[in-house]
């Protein structure tokens, strides 16, 4: 009986161990959550193939000590050393805010495929070519503005 009792509590502590590891560590499902799941699964049977009683037992103190290990690391400091806690307080602007308009000129800072970097009127956007790639340190134009897009194509496209 001690031997069985041994068994259950290390299966169901590996269970709770790995799905633990799961929520808090490993981001999606992973080989800790599938297998904490069937230990669990294992654990179980195995109380129940010992008597009903056993296996209520097993469930409910599972369940408890899962629970108290689960409310613990949530209000655990150790969580703030890994925690995300940066606020974002910038906003995106758009291309007519910075005072850019159609006919503007300026040159790519990396090559548009079909987006990329590109400096106009001394501004650094991210351009969108109207469909051939355009290399680097090419002198562009504005062709359209659609609200954070801006459309360039080549000078000499323009020209042509």
């Amino acid at each position: 009986m001690l031997l069985d009792i041994a068994i259950i509590v290390f299966l169901m502590g590996v269970a709770i161990l790995l799905i633990l590891l799961e929520i808090f560590f490993l981001p999606g499902i992973t080989v800790a959550g599938i297998g904490g799941i069937l230990f669990a699964i294992g654990g179980g049977i195995y109380a129940y193939t010992i008597t009903p009683v056993t296996g209520h037992i097993t469930l409910l103190a599972s369940v408890v000590v899962f629970a108290v290990i689960f409310s613990w690391l949530l209000r655990s400091k150790s969580f703030n050393r890994v925690a995300l806690k940066t606020d974002v307080d910038s906003k995106l602007t758009s291309s007519r805010e910075l005072g850019l308009e159609v006919g503007d000129e300026g040159v790519t800072l990396s090559r548009l495929a079909p987006i990329g970097r590109a400096s106009i009127k001394g501004i650094t956007v991210e351009a969108k070519s109207t469909g051939e790639f355009i290399d680097e340190e090419t002198p562009i134009v504005v062709v359209r503005i659609d609200g954070y897009n801006v459309l360039v194509t080549t000078k000499e496209n323009i020209i042509n």
